[in-house]
């Protein structure tokens, strides 16, 4: 993983607003299309996260072609970055999309969400905090009021970080939005306290930077947690029902895959993410369920009540498509 300079917050901030313009300039208007071959195109963005294996095996086993689909995948740093995309039917699909934020935007009334599939769940040191090798920071008691980098604030990480440490008796952090590719670089300038990083991003941070775990992101009341899936919008399973379900079958099918042959997902991360085959081979990978499971999601959807992050029960069963 390359280590970029970090920039300032209202560099940041232009540099999104940059980006979510590049991939609408970049994507195709007007919903689905059709290839020369008569599948039906659809454009998913994903991030470049080991949440996306699925995605990259579906379309490089032929699984998305079986169901007569031709995906094209629009990289991007952020799921939410793509968010304006998927209203306005340029994005049909986002992958590994953060749970958290698009159960918000449904709360809110801005999404009308759908989830397609499940993604990944929270598995041991899939995501890890991470501090300087020098760091005063021994203990996980010791994050209180430390600024701590997440990609979104008030996201899974923020969530789950918050009810591990609450389980501990700890105090919580202060956490800062930097992206992933930038969590490396702003630890080492010192810019943060500890960085919150997900694979293969945390296993890329520890080998070339020598960071080391202060916490296993993926212990306690966060192990097993749902932390992302496959969003779509209500009105695009309406009109397009047929590729909304091979999609959801396709993905399945390489969920099955990556859970029975994590070497398989091994092989693919350095296809699509910046990690080297040696990195990968030797990162800690997510949970990759074969369906969607109602109650693990409600699961998530208590705890994100409980701490604040939505204001109401909701009941995810309804927006799983079938």
């Amino acid at each position: 993983m390359p280590l970029r300079r970090p920039r300032s917050g209202t560099t940041r901030l232009a540099a999104l607003v940059a980006a979510g313009a590049l991939l609408l300039a970049g994507c195709d208007s007007g919903g689905t299309s059709h290839s020369s071959d008569g599948r039906t195109r659809l454009t998913v963005a994903a991030l470049p996260l080991a949440d996306s294996a699925a995605l990259y095996l579906a379309r490089d086993r032929g699984l998305f072609a079986k169901e007569g689909l031709d995906v094209r995948v629009q990289p991007v740093q952020q799921s939410i970055q793509a968010l304006p995309a998927l209203l306005k039917g340029q994005v049909n699909v986002i992958a590994s999309a953060n749970y958290v934020t698009y159960f918000q935007a449904y709360e809110k009334g801005t999404l009308d969400l759908r989830i397609l599939a499940e993604g990944v769940r929270i598995a041991p040191h899939m995501m890890d905090v991470l501090v300087p090798k020098d760091s005063a920071l021994k203990s996980p008691a010791d994050l209180a009021g430390k600024k701590v980098a997440v990609a979104v604030l008030n996201n899974i990480q923020s969530l789950t970080l918050n009810a591990i440490l609450d389980a501990q008796h700890a105090g919580r952090p202060v956490y800062r939005q930097i992206l992933f590719p930038q969590m490396g670089p702003a630890l080492q300038k010192g810019q943060v306290d500890a960085a919150h990083a997900v694979e293969p991003f945390d296993t890329a941070v520890q080998s070339e930077l020598g960071a080391r775990v202060l916490l296993d992101g993926g212990s306690g009341p966060a192990r097993g947690l749902p932390a992302s899936g496959y969003v779509t919008t209500a009105d695009f399973v309406k009109k397009n029902p047929k590729a909304a379900a091979g999609f959801r079958r396709a993905v399945e099918a390489a969920s099955k895959l990556a859970a029975a042959d994590p070497a398989a997902v091994r092989a693919e991360l350095p296809k699509y993410a910046k990690v080297t085959a040696d990195q990968a081979r030797s990162l800690h990978l997510p949970g990759y369920p074969a369906t969607a499971d109602p109650p693990a999601l409600h699961r998530l959807i208590r705890l994100m009540h409980a701490q604040g992050m939505l204001k109401k029960d909701i009941d995810p069963a309804p927006l799983l498509v079938k």
